[in-house]
């Protein structure tokens, strides 16, 4: 704030021999217009300022845009107690409320403006690429088929997996910040890469105390993580996973099935019969033991818990839809179980009862 202050009276100094500006009167009207953060519609818009354009013109195009409300008292500023020559050609994002000073820093230091890619947990690989090439297609633009086949290149995992088929489980989940000319020769390598940062020594030693691979553990994550979105009861479900696995009884999970489906471009959005009665060891309804590999990105809480799952008696899980949070209802006897899939069964009965009576109304609506 110091320097700002000794910049804006040399401005005046400068300014009130000419008649410009009244001392008084001249310094607080620059100080005012320079620091005042005032709103704008930009804030998700990419400004480019194009390399040799000048300084005036820049601040002529960002007053255009709602972005410098005080164009003048930046110019005068610029002229007589700043460097023009700092400003830099770049790709910016201007936050909303911002002053004109703040415009200028950020001018000066040339940030350059990214673009947020967001990997929900969960997501397959399938999933990821589809996203990518809506997004982010790169320059050709890839195809999900293209970013699919370079999916399929497990070399950058192959240390941790030696038995890995493809990036599927090894692409971390998060939000990130990419360049605006990201692709998905460059992201797919990021998230790899992002997955390696999370993975820690530790887990590969309590894999083997376990004695799972960790291409196992990651397999298990993925089924954690696609069966429970709350943190505190997974450790739970991967006690009933590996109860079931130590009796020789099939997982039985849904989004095995589901995978199989996409695996096989035909998922729509439905489990049918012929989904649950796919032929395909990914399949968990038909098959014993954990699916050949992962079923979707895997988070660290999700790999946590497939590490350290609860010590329990419970085989058997259903969504808990009281609660309408993703939560379940564990149970050891069969008989219980069989109770609150009831429950379940009636309140999912009278969910797509609620979704025709709505497509219904929908239809009749229409001219």
């Amino acid at each position: 704030m110091k320097g700002v202050m000794i910049k804006l009276i040399r401005v005046i100094f400068v300014l009130v021999p000419l008649g410009l500006l009244a001392t008084g009167a001249g310094m607080y009207w620059l100080y005012s217009s320079l620091s005042a953060k005032a709103e704008h519609t930009k804030a998700n818009e990419v400004i480019t300022i194009e390399r040799g354009t000048a300084p005036n013109t820049i601040i002529d195009r960002l007053a255009a845009d709602g972005i410098v409300r005080s164009p003048l008292a930046l110019k005068l500023y610029l002229r007589t107690a700043g460097d023009a020559s700092k400003l830099q050609a770049g790709e910016y994002r201007f936050a909303s409320p911002i002053s004109p000073l703040e415009v200028l820093k950020t001018l000066e230091r040339g940030t350059t403006a990214t673009r947020r890619l967001t990997i929900p947990e969960g997501f397959t690989r399938f999933d990821i690429a589809k996203r990518l090439a809506e997004q982010f297609p790169g320059e050709p633009a890839m195809r999900e088929s293209e970013i699919l086949a370079l999916m399929s290149d497990a070399s950058a995992i192959r240390d941790l997996d030696p038995d890995a088929k493809n990036l599927e489980g090894y692409l971390y989940p998060s939000t990130y910040e990419l360049p605006p000319d990201a692709s998905p020769r460059t992201i797919v390598p990021m998230l790899v890469e992002q997955f390696r940062k999370t993975w820690k020594p530790e887990w590969s030693e309590r894999a083997r105390a376990l004695g799972r691979t960790p291409h196992e553990i990651v397999t298990i994550a993925s089924l954690i993580e696609t069966e429970s979105p709350v943190e505190a009861e997974r450790p739970i479900v991967a006690s009933v996973i590996y109860n079931r696995i130590n009796r020789n009884i099939p997982l039985g999970i849904d989004q095995t099935v589901v995978y199989v489906a996409k695996m096989q471009n035909r998922w729509d959005g439905t489990i049918h019969k012929s989904d649950i009665e796919a032929d395909s060891p990914y399949n968990t309804r038909k098959y014993g033991g954990i699916p050949p590999g992962p079923i979707s990105s895997v988070s660290a809480s999700a790999i946590e818990a497939a590490l350290n799952p609860a010590e329990t008696n419970y085989i058997f899980y259903v969504l808990d839809v009281g609660k309408n949070d993703g939560s379940h209802h564990f149970y050891s006897s069969a008989t219980e179980f069989e109770k609150g899939k009831a429950v379940y069964q009636r309140w999912l009965e009278e969910q797509r009862r609620l979704k025709r009576m709505q497509e219904g109304n929908n239809a009749n609506s229409q001219p």
